[in-house]
């Protein structure tokens, strides 16, 4: 007979395992079904072995620019096989600190491949999860009350240009490089796009930047993406926009050959790798969707504010859903979910209060509406930025490039958005998120006491800007 479980979870990803654990902390019998390791694409394809190898290349352009703290540091070199094992001992330490707690909440886990199935003799609905184990033994039938699907997302290629682990890549392939290479070539210029870049021009890699839209990093404010392709140039980091890559006349030899059509002429440039950094797309098939009444829109998973499908037992968080495809979101998102299923009367998420970082050098932090968004949904706005030349601990710290920007609605003084690209600003973004969440005005930011000397200083000087009143610039 089948195992009957209150709820199972496809996909041992950062949505997946945390919802799992916030379904056992509420007293639910909770299994995941995971074909690999727990932690998913976060942990070992993604968020912690980019992370650590930024990082890296972060320290080896410290050390080479080390003279502007009186510091002398010869024969600075990158040893790429310890940067590597660095991140390999990162995942690993996290790895086993997940699998520790699944242990805590007496999760079960079945490592095998899940498939939903339709009503049979185990069950009048569909919701049966039939698990294709990995060691080949029998199939194992699992019964739930409910099931959430969080089986992540993989990276888009082009049709007609396949990733081949080697010259073309996609990010899965490029955190496991064996040896930098001397050039590269990074078709997107969103989020993963740009952190590649970042790393690969800290490791004195030649790197051109191919985007299809006018700008880098199109999802942020305009002025953020201007000041990222400024400050990427000025490392050498060549950035391309409105190219529309022609995938299927790429040629292979030593290099990499791709052809751009860009303003009506062809343009062909080289390199020795190619990376794919063009979005991702959602892992909906070949797991029993097609047994459900499930619907889909755009190869995502469709569902309520409260992630539950049309089969009202069986809900999807993350990536498959579509929107901000992020951990965190995925997480919460699954807090939700179990919050519902338990009759908590969750509260949907806003859109608008989730931050979005960007792991480059410089960061790049923010939440809300840009200001151009803001005026498109008919807001009548008002806006201050101030230069992090102006704050003692950037200037002590040795990095005041960048600003932080406030998108005030001139209406009420609601906060609309905060965009932020310098150093840490993916730490200082969470001032603005609570401010976001309790609804605060600029005046009730900039009234708060922020220690000095300390870069948390420039959020109340941003929004004492919208007023022209900053103190320090």
């Amino acid at each position: 007979m089948p195992e009957e479980y209150d709820v199972v979870i496809l996909g041992a990803g950062t949505g997946g395992y945390v919802t799992a654990i916030k379904a056992a902390q509420e007293g639910l019998k909770t299994a995941i079904v995971e074909k690999d390791k727990v932690g998913g694409t976060c942990l070992h394809k993604g968020c912690i072995p980019s992370k650590s190898l930024l990082r890296s290349a972060e320290v080896y352009s410290e050390l080479k620019n080390s003279e502007q703290y009186g510091i002398t540091a010869n024969d600075v070199s990158i040893q790429f096989d310890k940067v590597q094992a660095r991140k390999d001992m990162i995942v690993q330490q996290l790895h086993h600190g997940v699998e520790q707690l699944m242990q805590k909440g007496k999760i079960d886990i079945y490592q095998g491949h899940g498939r939903i199935l339709g009503s049979s003799i185990f069950s009048p609905i569909a919701g049966t999860i039939s698990v294709e184990m990995e060691d080949g033994s029998e199939n194992i039938m699992l019964l739930p009350k409910n099931v959430i699907v969080a089986t992540g997302s993989r990276p888009k290629t082009f049709s007609d240009l396949k990733p081949d682990g080697d010259q073309v890549m996609t990010s899965d392939e490029a955190l496991n490089l064996d040896e930098l290479p001397k050039s590269i070539i990074i078709v997107g210029g969103g989020v993963i796009g740009i952190e590649f870049a970042s790393m690969m021009s800290d490791f004195e890699v030649d790197v051109t930047i191919v985007e299809y839209a006018s700008s880098i990093l199109p999802e942020e404010d305009e002025a953020i993406s201007k000041h990222m392709k400024k400050t990427l140039e000025n490392r050498g980091v060549k950035v391309l926009t409105n190219a529309n890559i022609k995938p299927e006349k790429t040629q292979k030899s030593d290099v990499v050959t791709l052809v751009l059509d860009g303003e009506g002429k062809e343009v062909e440039i080289s390199a020795e790798k190619v990376l794919l950094s063009i979005g991702r797309k959602a892992n909906i098939e070949d797991i029993g969707l097609e047994n459900t009444e499930i619907e889909t829109n755009n190869e995502c998973i469709v569902t309520n504010p409260y992630y539950q499908s049309k089969e009202s037992h069986i809900y999807a968080i993350g990536d498959v859903i579509g929107g901000m495809q992020l951990a965190h979101v995925a997480s919460h998102e699954g807090l939700v979910a179990i919050d519902h299923i338990k009759n908590n009367s969750p509260s949907p998420i806003d859109s608008t209060t989730i931050p979005r970082c960007t792991y480059s050098r410089p960061e790049v932090a923010s939440i809300g509406l840009t200001e151009t968004q803001a005026r498109q949904q008919g807001y009548s706005v008002k806006t201050g930025s101030v230069s992090f030349r102006s704050n003692g601990k950037a200037l002590v710290f040795g990095d005041t490039e960048g600003f932080t920007k406030f998108v005030i609605n001139e209406q009420n003084d609601d906060l609309l958005g905060v965009h932020m690209i310098g150093a840490h600003v993916t730490e200082l973004i969470s001032e603005a998120s609570l401010a976001k969440l309790i609804d605060a005005s600029n005046l009730e930011i900039s009234e708060t006491i922020h220690p000095h000397p300390s870069l948390s200083e420039l959020i109340g000087e941003a929004a004492l800007a919208v007023e022209g009143k900053a103190i320090h610039s």
